[in-house]
């Protein structure tokens, strides 16, 4: 493991999804999981989420569409807030959500704008 990148990449995981969903996540990991905690957190944010050719603003809102294509209701959740925090606006996600129900499928996107919500009215409530 490269420590520098996964130093920045576990501070850009923390700014994204906040520190303390990250760090929950890195102090629960077992013999197991660690390795994935170790691997995501080296090559996916600190690898690529710190490279220069696109903001986190836009990588959070491509993230937004590729999970609803994918269909992850957990991570969509996560990177939804996630979006929230990099400056990406309620009508920019909604945005994003209906140009999934084109090329994603509509059932999709009404996942997606459901969890939306949920993650709305949780972070008006904060």
């Amino acid at each position: 493991m490269n420590k520098t990148r996964f130093e920045q990449g576990l501070e850009v995981r923390r700014s994204v999804l906040g520190a303390s969903y990250v760090d929950q996540a890195i102090e629960n990991a077992d013999e197991f999981n660690r390795p994935l905690q170790e691997l995501v957190t080296e090559y996916c944010w600190g690898e690529v989420w710190t490279r220069d050719g696109l903001t986190k603003k836009t990588r959070s809102m491509i993230n937004l569409a590729m999970l609803t294509a994918l269909n992850r209701p957990h991570e969509i959740k996560l990177h939804l807030r996630g979006a929230l925090n990099n400056g990406v606006s309620k009508e920019e996600i909604q945005e994003v959500l209906l140009q999934t129900a084109i090329y994603c499928g509509v059932p999709a996107a009404i996942d997606s704008f459901k969890i939306a919500r949920e993650v709305f009215e949780e972070s008006d409530k904060n």
